[in-house]
């Protein structure tokens, strides 16, 4: 987005908005009340010292930092604040990359590297006066690209999300699909500020400026947050080996029938932390070809599998016991009501309630 507006804040072209709309947006400082939304939103994870909120602390970081800047850059307009603008907003697609990449396992690239163009966008920014170059450009490319890629690796699937929970796995891709679509709207606001000041007099630049202050940046910080949850404790323990073994790779029959013997044996599906990671360590073999497997013989993604599982010890509960269904949820490995609800229905075709009712009358025989 532009200098004036949120992701981007692009200062060349916010150096062009005439002064009657800076008057209007400093009236309604709609860029410190999202800081202090961010801020609140920092705080809570702050508190929560949890090491896999890292990446969302990072971005949550950088976005509060880019409104202070554009709230700074519309009521005192300081040359450093139109500096640094640019430079803040190229380090936004990074870091919402970053908070999505986790959830991959571990990354072929550095995450060192993917902050480069910040550092070209601080180079350029530092000659702008003399060179003018393309920063608007640049900036829009950096999030139209790294948002397509969220939105294409969030359609791939849980079985993608290697090291994300089971129970979250779907949630997680739909928020990168969020997430990635925000940024690449953001690109677009970028586009329409740059087009309002080249084709006309930038008229409606403040309007679009609103716009992105108030709306894209708690989105995606929501977006990654729901992210945030689905990334494993650090602390937890991984009970499964490391060395995935060399040679011949197994059949999906042997496949399936080596993860049914452990689910059996173990009842591994009742912990909550199980991700695809750690499932296929176990059994001692490849993440992607136990997903494979499963996708191929069951027509399932894994966590659908294991999920069925896990409702299927759920069933079996209901109908056996009194126990309260949020004590079953929880013996079963789900994590919050809204999922097993959603995955009962799924694999049972109605809710826990019914199922226990249903249940019931089958034993009094009515």
């Amino acid at each position: 987005m532009s200098a004036a507006s949120g992701p981007g804040c692009v200062w060349p072209v916010a150096a062009r908005i005439p002064v009657q709309y800076a008057v209007d947006m400093i009236s309604v400082p709609l860029p410190f009340v999202v800081a202090i939304l961010l801020a609140i939103l920092l705080g809570v994870i702050l508190a929560r010292q949890a090491r896999q909120d890292r990446p969302v602390i990072a971005f949550l970081t950088v976005a509060l930092i880019l409104m202070i800047l554009v709230g700074l850059r519309w009521s005192v307009d300081a040359a450093v604040f139109r500096f640094l603008q640019p430079v803040v907003a190229a380090m936004m697609p990074a870091t919402a990359w970053l908070c999505f990449a986790r959830l991959r396992g571990p990354g072929r690239v550095p995450g060192w590297l993917h902050f480069l163009p910040a550092g070209i966008v601080l180079l350029l920014s530092a000659f702008w006066s003399r060179l003018h170059p393309p920063i608007d450009a640049l900036l829009f490319v950096l999030f139209v690209t790294y948002g397509l890629l969220l939105l294409r690796n969030g359609r791939l699937g849980p079985d993608r999300l290697t090291a994300a929970r089971f129970g979250d796995a779907s949630l997680a891709g739909r928020a990168a699909m969020v997430a990635g679509g925000l940024l690449v709207f953001s690109g677009l606001i970028d586009l329409a500020i740059a087009l309002d000041f080249g084709l006309g007099d930038g008229s409606h630049a403040a309007r679009l400026v609103s716009a992105g202050n108030l709306t894209l940046v708690p989105l995606i910080a929501w977006a990654l947050v729901l992210m945030g949850q689905s990334a494993l404790p650090a602390s937890s323990p991984d009970p499964s080996p490391e060395i995935v073994p060399r040679g011949i790779p197994p059949d999906d029959e042997r496949v399936l029938a080596d993860l049914d013997r452990l689910l059996t044996e173990t009842a591994l599906y009742r912990d909550p932390d199980l991700n695809l990671d750690r499932l296929s360590r176990r059994l001692a073999v490849p993440a992607r070809q136990l997903s494979g497997a499963i996708n191929r013989k069951l027509g399932q993604n894994v966590s659908q599998a294991i999920n069925g599982w896990r409702i299927r010890e759920a069933m079996q509960l209901l109908a056996e016991t009194d126990r309260q269904v949020t004590a079953i949820m929880f013996d079963c490995g789900f994590q919050t009501k809204s999922n097993f609800n959603r995955e009962f229905r799924r694999v049972a075709g109605c809710s826990p309630s019914d199922w226990r009712r249903g249940a019931r009358d089958a034993r009094a025989g009515v």
